[in-house]
């Protein structure tokens, strides 16, 4: 299929950042609490697309991207960890990774035992049920990148020294273990595919056509409306108490201006 052509794109995805700003304003108005989970392989473009979710709107929009388990961690429950990052009313929490850990990375790689997998199977979709029946919106996306178009982000990361820093010994290793992700996904679908909290597929090879169609998707599964601001008048400068805020700046530190 040919490239999204780059004004379009940049029209569209203005055009949906917009109505993200309207349905912040939504959830906070009627304190919804919405959890969206991005998985995916590796280079499969998660990053971008929670980017472009995120860059228009406020803090009502939290990324949670957690680094490897603490050795307290470990010890815990495994959903203890994610479940403090539950958002509270008018809250929207995007995991940029989470729980599917277990059933992804964790699995291949050989940081769980089996049963800790298996626990976490027969666990994983009460959790997302028990989080649904207290009122929490739960959607979960799937980032698919191609074998080749995976291959091309890493030669491309590889390449480039300003890339370099997004490739790590374990994006290496995902690489040569590609059929090991794909029967982890695989199992992970049949597993936690429901009804109540089912995977949505975004093909991502184009990253352009990925973004628009998550953004649009995930826009149209919550049904908000467009409150309108109050009117905003600017005031002017209280001049009661004049004072030469200007001056005193010419006797400090200033950067050469270069440019």
């Amino acid at each position: 299929m040919p490239p999204l052509d780059h004004k379009f794109y940049e029209k569209e995805l203005h055009r949906m950042q917009v109505e993200l700003v309207k349905l912040q304003a939504w959830i906070k108005h009627k304190g919804l609490r919405v959890v969206v989970v991005f998985e995916g392989r590796d280079a499969a473009g998660k990053g971008g697309v929670i980017k472009r979710i995120t860059e228009r709107v406020s803090r009502v929009f939290r990324v949670v991207a957690l680094p490897a388990p603490s050795d307290r961690e470990k010890t815990q429950m495994y959903f203890q960890r994610y479940a403090k990052y539950l958002p509270a009313a008018g809250e929207v929490v995007l995991f940029d990774r989470s729980w599917y850990n277990r059933m992804g990375v964790e699995k291949v790689m050989g940081f769980c035992t089996d049963e800790e997998y298996e626990r976490f199977k027969n666990n994983c979709t009460g959790f997302e049920l028990a989080m649904i029946k207290d009122g929490i919106l739960l959607f979960k996306y799937w980032l698919s990148v191609s074998n080749e178009e995976q291959e091309r982000r890493f030669k491309r990361r590889i390449e480039d020294p300003m890339r370099q820093w997004k490739l790590s010994p374990m994006d290496l290793e995902s690489r040569r273990c590609w059929y090991d992700y794909s029967r982890a996904r695989d199992a992970m679908f049949e597993t936690t595919d429901t009804d109540y909290a089912p995977w949505y597929i975004v093909p991502s090879d184009s990253k352009r056509k990925a973004r628009l169609n998550c953004i649009s998707h995930l826009l149209s599964l919550i049904d908000y409306k467009d409150l309108k601001s109050p009117e905003i008048i600017l005031p002017d400068r209280d001049k009661r108490q004049t004072y030469d805020d200007v001056l005193p700046l010419f006797q400090r530190r200033h950067v050469p201006e270069r440019y």
